[in-house]
């Protein structure tokens, strides 16, 4: 090659190789790429190799499509042209951002990643530290973090290290203000609008309508009675509400929920008039009686007395289970109190008419002993009422203490009615009116001034019981007994006793021990 040739080939490589300098930003033409690198022609006497991961949007990179890049090194030791599009991309934002940012003022970026301690944020190709304590992201799903945009506040800023540290906090609490003094100004008595379920307790649920709470309270919930808010809602549901009322200086919004739909209450007069049948579900269970759902928000009451016309107790919580179809009339609809008073007894004939009838007085009937009072027995009849025995009407002359003194329950019993009250539904029954009465003939056997020994079998305040005989007792009245002779006898003693009165009519007799 002759000089002078060689001489141009210098002076055009010189002036190709002065084009380009170390630290300019330069657009280059994309010539390859595979899953490592991207390969860029600057006009350079080579090329230069960058690696992928410093493109954002690797997926969309194609063959002669144009990037810009800083040109790093003209010639690195192995001779190689070294480029670099991520700086080219930060200082290309330095630049643009310039003087015009300052601490304190908001910029607007895209949180890229998330990394320890934080978030890295693109804020026109610069890449800022957003910290966590000041991201104001919880509750933020990490999909929306990589997709939307954001408001930043610049909380500390070093131009000449190129540092950018963001804040999330004010921005996003100035945000939600905006967002409820927004909210305030649209909400309308009357108005339905979306809400999320922010918190449940006992009285209630909080809905977040967007920045502003309002309380859903258990009453507004369901047409239907609910024990707990947990049975309508459950937190993060979406719900429309209406807002009911509202006091903005208070921050307090009452929401309803049932109100969004019809009442069922409205003309329940002309649904279920008074003597209607129908069926419905058990939906709770009390000890005093079953509620029943007879349409969806309306339920009524079947009370424990309305279940049979027995006068014994009857258990709900027994009988019935909750999930229960059963068949019911109306008895009583009060649209005020939102009650319905529901009777099954009503749906039979009521026996009580025909029990007068049928169980005349003087008359002798079997029975089973049911239960027990203090002063009676109750006795279940072959019809299913129920009757009692008082305790005056078991033992024409012993004193009974305990009706299960006598009778045991479960016990098959033949009684005679004493009495029939069909109107307050009694049936008196006696069992000593099985016998003659005895005391003709006791006032006989037993005269005034006779003398006897006698069984102590039971020592009171007002006198000593004794056994004259087999189901014949005495009383020794507490004036005829030494005060301390009466304090020393106990079950099972016997005395000496005189009789010094028989009472027929009120079948008593009564002794003296001062003989």
């Amino acid at each position: 090659m002759s000089q002078d040739k060689k001489a141009v080939m210098e002076e055009m490589y010189h002036k190709t190789f002065h084009q380009v300098k170390e630290g300019e930003i330069v657009k280059g033409r994309i010539v390859a790429f595979n899953e490592k690198e991207v390969v860029v022609d600057i006009g350079f006497k080579s090329e230069g190799f960058i690696s992928i991961e410093e493109f954002r949007h690797a997926e969309a990179l194609k063959i002669n499509a144009e990037v810009e890049v800083l040109v790093e090194s003209v010639e690195d030791e192995e001779g190689h042209l070294v480029l670099s599009h991520a700086k080219a991309e930060k200082m290309k934002g330095w630049m643009k951002l310039g003087d015009s940012i300052n601490e304190g003022d908001n910029v607007e970026g895209t949180v890229i990643k998330q990394v320890k301690g934080g978030f890295i944020v693109d804020i026109d190709g610069i890449e800022a530290f957003l910290p966590m304590s000041l991201s104001a992201f919880k509750g933020v799903s990490p999909g929306d973090l990589l997709t939307q945009r954001y408001i930043f506040q610049i909380a500390k800023l070093n131009k000449v290290r190129k540092n950018l540290i963001l804040s999330r906090r004010e921005v996003a609490q100035k945000e939600r203000e905006e967002v409820r003094n927004k909210l305030w100004d649209e909400l309308q008595k009357g108005q339905t609008r979306p809400g999320t379920v922010k918190g449940i307790t006992d009285f209630g649920a909080f809905i977040d309508l967007g920045g502003v709470d309002g309380l859903l309270h258990i009453t507004d919930m369901s047409w239907t009675r609910i024990n707990h808010p947990s049975e309508i809602v459950k937190v993060g549901d979406r719900i429309n509400v209406l807002i009911l009322d509202f006091d903005r200086e208070n921050a307090k919004v009452s929401l309803g929920l049932k109100q969004i739909s019809s009442n069922p209450w409205e003309d329940i007069y002309d649904k279920y008039p008074t003597g209607t049948k129908t069926k419905g579900k058990i939906v709770n269970v009390m000890p005093y009686g079953v509620f029943v759902e007879i349409e969806k928000g309306i339920e009524g009451l079947l009370h424990s007395s309305e279940v049979t016309w027995q006068k014994k107790l009857v258990n709900p919580q027994q009988m019935f289970k909750v999930g229960d179809e059963i068949e019911v009339q109306i008895i009583n609809v009060d649209k005020d109190s939102k009650r319905i008073s529901l009777s099954m007894k009503q749906l039979e004939n009521n026996p009580w008419l025909d029990a007068q009838e049928k169980y005349q007085v003087g008359v002798k009937v079997k029975g089973k002993v049911r239960g027990f009072t203090e002063y009676g027995a109750f006795v279940e009849l072959d019809s299913g009422l129920e009757g009692m025995i008082h305790i005056s009407d078991m033992s024409w002359t012993k004193k009974i203490n305990h009706p299960q003194d006598v009778l045991q329950k479960g016990q098959d019993v033949d009684v005679v009615v004493l009495g029939v009250d069909p109107e307050n539904r009694k049936i008196n029954l006696g069992l000593k009116q099985l016998k003659d009465n005895p005391w003709n003939e006791i006032a006989q056997k037993y005269p005034v001034d006779m003398e006897l020994e006698a069984e102590v079998v039971l020592n009171s305040n007002f006198g000593v019981f004794e056994k004259l005989e087999d189901e014949v007792e005495a009383l020794v009245y507490s004036s005829e007994i030494d005060k301390e002779k009466a304090v020393a006898l106990k079950p099972g003693d016997k005395i000496r006793v005189k009789i010094i009165k028989v009472d027929v009519e009120q079948m008593k007799i009564g002794v003296s021990a001062k003989l």
